[in-house]
This record gives C-alpha cells, sequence and structure tokens, in this order.
C-alpha cells in the first residue's frame, strides 16, 4: 500500500458515541499523463467508485462504480494504492460519528468501448461527467473550490489522494534515470 490518510473532524474521537461505517472503492485509472475523474457541474473533480454493496467484493464493486459513472465496461482492477478513513459528525443521524473508508486501487482500461452512464439521482443532480485531466488541473481546481464547496464533502480527500499520487508517482517518474 503506497498511502494511508486518516482526515478526522474534531469531536470525534468519543468512545461512547455510535459509529456509523461506510466502505468504499476508488480507481485511480491514469493514461497519457492524465486521470480519468468524474468532473462535476460545481467543478470539482473526484474519482470513479462508489460504496461496496452486501455482499459485494470491493473488485466487483469498483467494476460497478466504473461502469456506472465512466460508461468503460472493460476494466481490469489491480493494485490497492492506498486507504482514507474519514470520520465526521453524522449529518443524517444526530449525535452519531459517520466513518468512511475509501480504498483506491489503481485500474486499468481494457478498450475504448463504452456504455451509457447510469447515475444515480445526486450524481445526475450534479450532472457527473467523466473526463480525462492532468493530476495538476484537478488539483488546481479542487484547492480553489474546496472552502466554497461544503456540501461536496470528498474534495478534501480527493485532493489529499491526488496530492499523494503526484508525489509517489509523477515525481518518481521524472527522477528515475533514463
Amino acid at each position: 500500500m503506497v498511502f494511508q490518510k486518516f482526515l478526522v473532524e474534531q469531536g470525534t474521537d468519543e468512545i461512547n458515541k455510535r459509529v456509523n461505517h461506510r466502505i468504499a472503492v476508488k480507481a485511480v485509472i491514469y493514461k497519457n499523463d492524465k486521470l480519468l475523474l468524474i468532473h462535476t457541474n460545481r467543478g470539482d473533480y473526484k474519482f470513479p467508485g462508489g460504496g461496496v454493496e452486501e455482499k459485494e467484493s470491493h473488485h466487483e464493486a469498483l467494476t460497478r462504480e466504473i461502469a456506472e459513472e465512466t460508461g468503460y465496461v472493460h476494466c481490469t482492477v489491480k493494485d490497492k494504492l492506498g486507504k482514507v478513513v474519514e470520520r465526521k459528525q453524522d449529518e443524517f443521524d444526530e449525535g452519531a460519528i459517520f466513518q468512511m473508508t475509501s480504498h483506491y486501487y489503481l485500474c486499468e482500461l481494457e478498450d475504448e468501448e463504452r456504455y451509457p452512464l447510469q447515475l444515480d439521482d445526486y450524481e445526475e443532480e450534479q450532472e457527473f461527467c467523466p473526463i480525462w485531466v492532468s493530476i495538476d488541473e484537478a488539483i488546481e481546481q479542487n484547492d480553489k473550490l474546496k472552502i466554497q464547496l461544503v456540501k461536496n464533502g470528498w474534495i478534501k480527500r480527493e485532493n489529499a489522494v491526488l496530492k499523494e499520487l503526484k508525489e509517489v508517482y509523477i515525481n518518481n517518474v521524472k527522477r528515475r534515470p533514463r
């Protein structure tokens, strides 16, 4: 595993509080110096992926999410790159803590075949659109928006991962002797 991050909101370390857990998987798809990310109508970028359903493996969930959010149906899930654990007050369950663990996997498209997107209601509302973008552009845009977009709480998590990937992969590739 390349990275492990903890994003903990103040006041969520109380042991007597109820904790609602969610497991998510995210795809890191890199091609021609660009990442396949999801762009929203609010201007931010996020990795394709979502929640793992009951009796679903990480690989099954990620393959399903990639197809739903990007339309790419032939994708291989490869190595696990890392995880991010977020803890915050649960906005839907008063007095509880929400903890989400997002697992990031390196994925590779087998071909360019795509089907129509199958978005959830909130994804359609935010006009999720798969787009190939440079890591620097995604970081810069998300940094501009992270204060304004409280509702898109994923920006802090996604930018932490983007910056980690930039450091580990992009910069290390440039340092290798030719």
